[in-house]
């Protein structure tokens, strides 16, 4: 695709993605990729009002708002297609992993001041760095890595809980990761082949709204492992008989 003068200007982020650029408006550069975002923010508000209303830890509260941060940051990078807003996209992707990490590690870390310390050192590292150098491929591997050390601690969770519903937004969250990384792949990789088709899946903006459902999924799921070695009797409950949120019943003394 070639770079387009428009409102923004010519593109100047690293990469494109299979979608026509300009087609609905002057104003987004690629609209489906840049609407796909909003069910992460949403779900996100609802994880937030949830987590805020039984008062769980403020790690949590972060969580819930990095992945709103996330969803708004990628609207503006796929809306203008600027490498500065590439940078606010993809920058906090890897601070919400790091959060992901903490949270997922902190409970049984002895040295509790230490994590968090190095964590935040990390990223402050990263953005600097990711300021100064154009990763394209090495930010893929590097968030790639991220990801993949998640899985083992997630899965110790998945083993040692007991509760089905719990148990089903561990599922979905992995089938959510599966498909979405099967859109993101199909659009990278087959672009070519999907533009001479009639119609664009838009495989960019599936995984949007797929990780949009995969963050929700994982960030219940954690909630409600955490109530259950606080003690506080959660089970998975639906609001509007379709978002999974969990419910709590503390002891009087909390």
């Amino acid at each position: 695709m070639e770079d387009l003068s428009s409102f923004w200007g010519p593109v100047t982020s690293t990469h494109e993605w299979c979608e026509l650029n300009y087609v609905h408006s002057s104003y987004i550069a690629e609209f489906f990729n840049t609407i796909s975002n909003v069910p992460c923010i949403l779900l996100a508000l609802i994880g937030l009002v949830n987590c805020l209303k039984y008062r769980f830890e403020k790690r949590f509260s972060v969580l819930h708002l990095s992945n709103m941060i996330l969803g708004i940051g990628s609207m503006i990078y796929h809306a203008t297609l600027q490498r500065l807003q590439q940078q606010g996209d993809e920058t906090p992707m890897v601070w919400e992993m790091l959060l992901y990490i903490y949270i997922l590690y902190s409970p049984d870390w002895h040295y509790r001041s230490t994590m968090p310390t190095f964590l935040f050192l990390y990223g402050a590292a990263f953005a600097v760095a990711h300021s100064q150098v154009r990763f394209n491929l090495g930010f893929k591997v590097h968030y790639a890595l991220l990801c993949l050390l998640c899985i083992p601690r997630m899965y110790k969770y998945y083993i040692h809980t007991q509760d089905r519903a719990a148990k089903r937004l561990a599922k979905l969250y992995v089938a959510t990761l599966v498909t979405a990384t099967i859109c993101w792949l199909a659009d990278r990789l087959f672009c070519k082949h999907i533009s001479l088709w009639h119609f664009n899946p838009q495989g960019h903006a599936l995984w949007h709204v797929l990780m949009g459902f995969n963050s929700y999924f994982a960030n219940t799921f954690l909630m409600f492992c955490r109530a259950q070695q606080r003690g506080w009797n959660p089970k998975v409950e639906h609001f509007l008989g379709m978002f999974p949120y969990v419910d709590v019943k503390k002891p009087k003394a909390q």
